[in-house]
């Protein structure tokens, strides 16, 4: 996080451009007479950030990986609504996707708050079409109430207007260009292709007992990434299957098939904590994360412009690491526990996940994990704002009485992802090579995502 000083030295620069009228001419500085969004705090993001949470939990179709889509690109827009007045960041989305971004007025007041307000607005009511009134209306509340508040606190209305059309209109920018990638937009209309056909073979996941659900996102690599490359969307290659009591592979399905009898407290403890990606229980793995950094930025007081640039990377990272997960899933087509230890170690074996919270195992193949793809990317992103050091409680589901949601506290946000990772053996529904390689590709996406040309 920037240092203080920084911030007050480069509030000076701020001021003196707004007294002598300058502007650069590429967009890239500051509009001089507004306030810049480094005075503001963080209030919007994390007002926004809490109804999508409450949102998530009951959207039709926003498994995992559309999820994280849907965030990397509402945080994109807002992120690119707010730029115009950061001092320490710039836009991105023309420079690095070429798109027509719309440029602030030089010379006109823009209120940042505003238009970030206006642009979650705008992205929440087109990527939830599919969602109850209730949380349309709670979207029209939500941006009507920052509005008023806006209005109460005595910014003039020209300003609010024009802040908010800013605002949408970018937003309208990235929604648009979210449209021109066939197999990412609206994915939650298709979220199980009939005409997807698994291969078959020894070892090679199938839908799996109870339900046996057809593939989930079966065709997701194909979505476009904001910065991972085509050779990060391959994982490295899996153990060989085998089933030899001997074997690397026997092994890692055997500490699976073990380590619930019994179930240590901790351990039943940590499944359940982190036991996201249940519809109308919890929110998306992607959601859990979105809930820490909440947590976070209400801790540190993070300002508007800091609190847009984290979320617009953790959205774009997490992502970038779910098309990275999804293509290795299908890749390799590799079968869940269940299917493995039920055929080889215990033929009555089965999946905490079904015991804990009576629900099915995953309709997708097992490597690599998707929790710890998306835990990696945003502790990457989180290390990159806050540092490696940043210790926290995570407090996002004490509230919950179906399950154990006691917060627990992490010397790092590395060690968060590790144990989000290591929570799908305990549940069952992974081995620990799929935890391996999940946290590499997030990691991997998180780095890629912090490269891209934020700073001035």
């Amino acid at each position: 996080m920037l240092k203080k000083n920084v911030h007050y030295l480069a509030a000076i620069v701020f001021i003196a451009l707004a007294v002598t009228g300058c502007r650069p001419d590429d967009n890239n500085g500051p509009i001089s007479v507004s306030t810049p969004a480094s005075a503001f705090d963080g209030q919007a993001p994390y007002r926004w950030n809490e109804l999508f949470l409450e949102i998530d939990r009951y959207s039709p179709g926003y498994r995992p990986p559309a999820a994280s889509r849907m965030l990397g690109y509402t945080y994109l827009a807002v992120y690119e609504a707010v730029a115009p007045g950061m001092i320490s960041y710039r836009p991105i989305a023309k420079r690095v996707y070429g798109l027509n971004i719309p440029d602030a007025q030089a010379n006109y007041q823009y209120y940042w708050p505003e238009a970030a307000n206006a642009a979650y607005g705008y992205m929440f009511r087109k990527f939830y079409p599919n969602v109850d009134q209730v949380y349309k209306d709670k979207i029209d509340q939500l941006e009507a109430s920052f509005e008023t508040s806006f209005t109460t606190a005595g910014v003039d209305a020209a300003v609010i207007e024009r802040s908010r059309n800013f605002g949408r209109a970018i937003a309208g920018v990235v929604f648009d260009w979210s449209a021109t990638d066939p197999q990412g937009h609206e994915a939650y209309l298709r979220t199980n292709p009939a005409d997807y056909t698994p291969p078959v073979g020894p070892g090679l996941w199938k839908p799996t007992a109870p339900d046996f659900s057809r593939a989930l996102f079966p065709y997701w690599g194909q979505t476009r990434a904001f910065a991972v490359r085509s050779a990060d969307k391959v994982g490295l290659a899996p153990l060989p299957y085998s089933t030899s009591s001997e074997s690397a592979y026997y092994q890692q399905q055997l500490e699976v098939a073990t380590i619930n009898s019994p179930l240590s407290y901790e351990n039943k403890w940590i499944a359940e904590f982190w036991g996201d990606d249940i519809f109308r229980l919890t929110f998306e793995p992607s959601g859990r994360w979105v809930a820490i950094a909440d947590e976070i930025i209400v801790a540190k007081r993070t300002n508007l412009e800091t609190s847009v640039y984290l979320f617009a990377k953790l959205g774009m990272a997490m992502s970038d690491g779910a098309i990275c997960a999804w293509n290795t899933k299908y890749y390799y087509n590799t079968e869940r526990p269940y299917d493995y230890i039920r055929s080889n170690i215990n033929p009555n074996w089965t999946s905490q996940l079904l015991t804990l919270h009576n629900c099915n195992n995953p309709p997708f193949p097992g490597y690599p994990s998707g929790h710890a793809t998306f835990g990696a990317a945003a502790a990457g992103v989180l290390n990159s704002i806050y540092g490696k050091n940043t210790s926290f409680t995570d407090k996002c589901h004490q509230a919950r009485t179906e399950f154990n949601g006691a917060p627990r506290t992490f010397r790092n946000f590395d060690a968060a992802a590790k144990e989000n990772a290591f929570s799908r053996i305990p549940l069952g529904v992974h081995i620990r090579q799929d935890a391996d390689e999940g946290l590499r590709l997030g990691y991997l996406a998180a780095q890629r995502v912090n490269s891209l040309p934020w700073t001035r």
